[in-house]
Order: structure tokens, then C-alpha cells, then sequence
């Protein structure tokens, strides 16, 4: 059964690894268990966006274009398919997985890191 929303996936140290700046036209290799977790989610007919600030507006039109190209290159071999891609969040984004992310508690403002020690 198809959910409501969306669920973001960054791209860099998230689904591909990343080690240093290579330019906009280069992804790093797949990152198995990440592949795997967004294979699962789109069996499951949930709708996947890569969320990544590559795409940002403040990049260069040029800098987006090549990134975009990029991207679908790596999702047409990981997936099959490309994915949506976007660098904002709106009121439909249901879930996010990314390397620079700390999880809050819903309406407490407690970080979730805290229950870990």
C-alpha cells in the first residue's frame, strides 16, 4: 500500500560515499546497506527523493544541471529508475536519512542522542 509523502535520502556519505570534493559530475561509489534500505523502500511503492544541496538554489544553474545528470546516472544503476532529486524539505517530506542529521524528539525538543548515554 502506497503512503502519503515523500522520504528524503542526502546522497553524499548517505547512499554514495564521499571523501573529498570530485566536482558536481561525480558520484562516489554505492553504499551497499543504503542501496539496499532505498530498494526496500521503493518495493514498498514509497516515494524516494535523493535530498541532497547539490541542487540547492544557490548553486550555479550549470553546477545543478551537471549534478542532476549525475544523479540519475547513479540511481539508474542502483535502481533502475531515476529518482526524484531536491535540496528542500516541505510539509510532505515524512522521513530523512542523512549523515548530518540529529534526531528531536516530536514536540519536546529532546534530542534523541541523549537516551544513548
Amino acid at each position: 500500500m502506497a503512503h502519503h509523502g515523500w522520504i528524503g535520502v542526502d546522497l553524499d556519505g548517505t547512499l554514495a560515499k564521499y571523501t573529498i570534493w570530485q566536482g558536481y559530475d561525480f558520484v562516489g561509489p554505492p553504499i551497499p546497506a543504503m542501496v539496499e534500505t532505498v530498494k526496500e523502500l521503493l518495493s514498498r511503492h514509497q516515494h524516494v527523493k535523493i535530498f541532497t544541496a547539490r541542487v540547492a538554489s544557490i548553486e550555479k544553474p550549470e553546477d545543478r544541471e551537471a549534478s542532476i545528470i549525475a544523479i540519475n546516472k547513479f540511481c539508474m544503476e542502483q535502481f533502475g529508475k531515476e529518482l526524484e532529486i531536491t535540496a528542500e524539505k516541505d510539509m510532505f517530506m515524512i522521513e530523512c536519512y542523512d549523515d548530518r542529521s540529529i534526531q528531536v524528539d516530536f514536540n519536546t525538543g529532546r534530542l534523541i542522542l541523549d537516551d544513548l548515554g
